[in-house]
């Protein structure tokens, strides 16, 4: 298909030898499934699975996961609606020796662990603002910074290894740029460059997160920011 192999160049080559970088078609999957169109998602996790073909089939089930996990995670941005229907698709798609049988997650895991968890993922995210950004979000209101930091960045983002932490904040510029959310996504492109990632790379994950939302006909309000505007205000995605 013309269009992803536009959206897939626009994706920096990968630093990882010889296998195809996949980032590109995780964005874009969490762009689909974010702006409701769960029916592209098996389309791009095919495109990119056809490249990993000729390497070795362990990075088929890491590509497999970090898809899986990254439209999971976007439902809390997105909508587990849109997810459930995304992962749906994406499972009939999805070769059964590259399926799960049992969750990733330790189920069993007392709550006080996936407070602790949270917090870490969250001071990860947001690095130098989050002590601004958790107090902003406990004085909007108590049960909202709990949700962020115990049930958002504990036992969705924090509950797997699958993604790292460039990778969890990407997805988070993906589905935020599908909703229209400007002002979140400003503040993980920011994330993103504290982080440590490339400017070229985090300008090819707004590109690529954009140009399958405008495919999807989302309409933004007031445009999107570009990473040059990015403010470190802090927030909640």
């Amino acid at each position: 298909m013309a269009f992803l192999a536009h959206i897939k160049a626009l994706f920096p080559p990968s630093d990882a030898g010889s296998v195809p970088s996949t980032l590109w078609a995780i964005i874009a999957a969490v762009a689909f499934s974010s702006a409701n169109v769960p029916e592209a998602v098996p389309a791009v996790f095919k495109s990119a699975l056809e490249d990993l073909d000729e390497h070795d089939p362990q990075e088929q089930i890491i590509f497999s996961r970090k898809m899986r996990e990254a439209v999971l995670m976007s439902g809390l941005l997105s909508g587990m609606p849109r997810a459930i229907n995304s992962l749906v698709a994406l499972r009939d798609a999805t070769p059964e020796h590259l399926r799960e049988s049992k969750p990733l997650r330790d189920t069993a895991r007392p709550p006080a662990e996936w407070d602790k968890r949270g917090d870490e993922v969250f001071r990860a995210v947001y690095r130098d603002s989050a002590d601004s950004v958790q107090k902003l979000l406990y004085d909007a209101y108590p049960d909202l910074g709990w949700f962020a930091t115990t049930v958002g960045y504990g036992m969705t983002y924090g509950g797997t290894d699958v993604l790292s932490t460039r990778e969890l904040v990407y997805v988070q510029v993906a589905a935020l740029v599908a909703v229209d959310a400007p002002r979140q996504v400003g503040w993980h492109l920011a994330n993103a460059r504290a982080g440590g990632a490339s400017a070229a790379e985090v300008r090819a994950v707004r590109r690529i997160a954009m140009d399958v939302a405008a495919r999807a006909g989302v309409v933004w309000r007031r445009g999107v920011p570009d990473l040059e505007d990015a403010d470190r205000g802090g927030g909640d995605g």
